[in-house]
């Protein structure tokens, strides 16, 4: 088993035994391409790698022989059009077979490979172009997203090849074109060419909640920081098929579709929707027999409206969730149609697994868990002093005795802000959370989300939890907003469940209902109706955004309430001359 190549011991008796005793052997040089993908195929050829399919009734099972040939294929390819070691490569693929064969190719080569997102415009694309300098762009055959593309180079002159796969475009080079006559084989690099543990391999840029798209540089020892994200949070089967809903255009994909994954020996299971249908996906995780899975707390809500007990679910084992905090309404409604237990998790795309709901562990809904193997972490208040239990402060993670395994060596092309995220000597996760006195933890928010009003310190989730119990509320983002007497009040942005009409009346009962069920200062003052929220084009909810709204017609507000002073005291002026 590849498995048992990187450690010494795979089996744990508990939590406590798992992260105490977890050591990785980090072969010198390691390159997954080579050292797990080659070696199954040598191995065990046969061995199921990906499963694929699609909304057009195209499928297809790659064996670990199948990709291996196919990225040595389409390393050559790569190669014949320029590319080498250190060149940046955009992959914006989707979910298509084809992801598999661009990014283990540009791993046999030593380029770094820049996944990037189908929903990306040409301003967007401009700025990531600029920014990590990129030599070739690979897109599947969108003509809408091409346009984007082809736009996005005019402004730059900065990419110099184009590569589609499927339809061919002009000023594009078709992949099938070449692939078929590249040859099957791809020595694996020698001398300056070949690789090395500290060389970057990927670069994520972040979705930019509240600033400009950050770069995320990932070496080539990476891949093996997710043995645990798969192993031991995802809980996937050797032999089975694993499900990360994730889009490859965000690192989450890498957290469920590729490494750690493989290295576990379970295959990953892809779906390529078009957009996401809650009845197809429970289709496919039925017909394709799906053993474990990971989608955010999103997905869970919509396959449970649509009604999860429909579908022959049987060969599911175990089920994980990450990207927001697990409401407990979730929690319990899939454990009553399934059986199965939600295990959260928590992370950033600088990271791998920082925190879990292990299987050890009984899970407890809305808490991140506790401290995966190799990270040693802290909540600190704003003067760096430890909190005490169920205080809120800034997730830190200590890197004094050496950074755990897979995470990001900073930000590429940016010291500025890699010196400030490692301010101190510890990494600042910029997130906040509590402990409860078990060692759990809890997530509050963003730093800057938290809302401080009347000397309480209020998490955003904690609001939005109890205000999606109420049968009106489809989607919320609460907010803290400018208020006189209370320092700040708390705001709730609602988008509106099909049949219910936004009224005075539904917002006074909203918040009669907070005070309810949550404690009295946690019940939103403010509650503005809208059709949807503002989103990053990851699909988390930019709360930046409406605050900076709040604040410009604040502004507008007290610039119109000055004018209307201001001509009040002219009228009065000119009353009291006559």
């Amino acid at each position: 088993m590849i498995l048992n190549r990187f450690l010494a011991r795979t089996e744990y008796s508990s939590y406590e035994d798992l992260y105490e005793n977890f050591k990785l052997n980090i072969p010198e040089d390691f390159n997954f391409a080579y050292d797990v993908v080659d070696e199954y195929a040598k191995t065990e050829p046969k061995r199921e790698a990906l499963v694929w399919c699609d909304d057009n009734d195209e499928s297809h099972i790659f064996t670990f022989k199948d990709l291996s040939i196919a990225s040595q294929r389409t390393a050559n390819f790569l190669v014949e059009k320029g590319i080498k070691k250190g060149d940046r490569v955009m992959l914006i693929l989707r979910r298509r077979y084809e992801f598999w064969f661009f990014l283990l190719a540009l791993h046999r080569i030593g380029a770094i490979a820049i996944p990037a997102t189908n929903m990306l415009a040409a301003e967007d694309l401009e700025y990531r172009f600029k920014a990590a300098d990129i030599k070739m762009v690979v897109s599947y055959d969108d003509p809408a997203l091409q346009k984007e593309i082809d736009t996005a180079c005019e402004h730059t002159h900065i990419v110099e090849t184009l590569v589609t796969i499927g339809q061919s475009r002009q000023n594009w080079i078709n992949f099938y074109d070449d692939y078929e006559i590249c040859p099957p084989s791809f020595p694996r690099p020698t001398g300056d060419a070949a690789t090395h543990n500290d060389d970057i391999m990927i670069v994520y840029f972040t979705s930019g909640t509240s600033s400009n798209p950050k770069m995320v540089a990932h070496t080539f020892s990476y891949p093996l920081g997710h043995i645990v994200t798969a192993k031991y949070w995802q809980n996937v089967i050797d032999g089975g098929r694993h499900l990360t809903v994730a889009e490859t255009g965000w690192a989450k994909a890498l957290w469920g579709k590729i490494y750690g994954q493989w290295i576990a020996g379970s295959a990953v299971f892809t779906y390529d929707m078009n957009v996401f249908i809650p009845g197809k996906l429970l289709e496919k995780m039925q017909e394709y027999k799906v053993t474990t899975f990971c989608a955010p707390p999103t997905v869970y809500r919509y396959i449970l409206q649509h009604g999860v007990e429909k579908y022959d679910l049987s060969s599911l084992k175990y089920c994980t969730t990450a990207g927001e905090a697990l409401n407990l309404d979730i929690y319990k409604k899939f454990f009553e149609k399934t059986g199965l237990r939600l295990h959260e998790g928590y992370g950033q795309t600088e990271l791998t697994l920082t925190t879990g709901n292990f299987e050890w562990m009984e899970p407890r809904p809305g808490s991140m868990g506790k401290p995966s193997p190799g990270y040693r972490m802290d909540i600190v208040d704003a003067d760096g002093n430890s909190c005490g239990p169920d205080e809120v402060g800034e997730i830190i993670i200590k890197i004094d005795e050496g950074k755990p395994f897979g995470m990001f060596g900073g930000y590429y092309r940016d010291e500025e802000r890699t010196e400030k995220v490692f301010e101190g000597g510890v990494y600042h996760t910029g997130d906040t959370a509590t402990r409860d006195k078990d060692g759990f933890f809890w997530f509050v928010g963003r730093t800057d989300d938290l809302i401080k009003s009347s000397g309480y310190r209020i998490s955003p989730f904690e609001v939005e939890e109890v205000l999606h119990k109420h049968p009106a509320v489809l989607e919320v983002a609460v907010t803290g907003v400018e208020d006189k007497s209370r320092g700040q009040a708390v705001k709730a942005t609602v988008v509106l469940q099909k049949g219910y009409e936004a009224s005075k009346d539904l917002a006074k009962e909203i918040q009669l209902f907070a005070k309810n069920v949550a404690a009295s200062y946690k019940s939103p003052r403010i509650i503005d109706f809208v059709s949807e929220l503002p989103k990053t084009i990851s699909g988390k909810i930019r709360r930046a955004s409406i605050r900076d709204k709040d604040k410009e017609d604040a502004n507008a507000a007290n610039a119109a309430a000055n004018d209307a002073a201001k001509e009040a005291e002219s009228a009065s002026s000119e009353n009291s001359e006559k």
